[in-house]
C-alpha cells in the first residue's frame, strides 16, 4: 500500500511540475501578487518534481514523503486564502473547502509516507 500511495503521489508531483512548465496559466491564479510567477513556477517545478523523483526511489521516499507533507502544509495558506477570495480559483467556496479538506489528507498521506518507511 505505501508503494502504490508513493507512486501516486510521485505521479501528481511530476505532473504538476510538468503543468507549471506547460501550462503556467493555470497556476497563475494561485501565486499572490507580491510573488513573482517565474520563480514561483520556477521553484514550483524543482520541488514538485525533486519530490516526485524522491518518492520513485525507495531510498529516497521517506525523505519524499517529508518534503510532500512539508509542501502542502506550505501550500495550504494559500489555498485557505484562495477560499476568502470573492471569486475563488478552484471555483466555488464549496469547492475551494472541499480542496482544503483533501490537502488536510494530503499532509496525512506525506507523514505516512515518512513515518512506514524504513531506512
Amino acid at each position: 500500500m505505501k508503494k502504490i500511495i508513493s507512486i501516486f503521489i510521485a505521479v501528481v508531483m511530476i505532473l504538476g511540475a510538468i503543468g507549471h512548465v506547460a501550462f503556467p496559466e493555470l497556476y497563475s491564479a494561485l501565486i499572490p501578487s507580491f510573488i513573482s510567477e517565474f520563480i514561483a513556477h520556477l521553484l514550483a517545478m524543482i520541488t514538485e518534481l525533486g519530490i516526485g523523483i524522491a518518492l520513485l526511489i525507495p531510498k529516497y521516499r521517506k525523505y519524499g514523503g517529508l518534503a510532500f507533507m512539508i509542501l502542502m502544509i506550505i501550500f495550504l495558506p494559500i489555498h485557505i486564502w484562495d477560499m476568502f477570495k470573492e471569486d475563488p480559483f478552484i471555483g466555488t467556496k464549496t469547492i475551494a473547502f472541499v480542496r482544503i479538506a483533501l490537502q488536510v489528507v494530503m499532509i496525512y498521506g506525506g507523514l505516512w509516507v515518512y513515518k512506514k518507511h524504513k531506512n
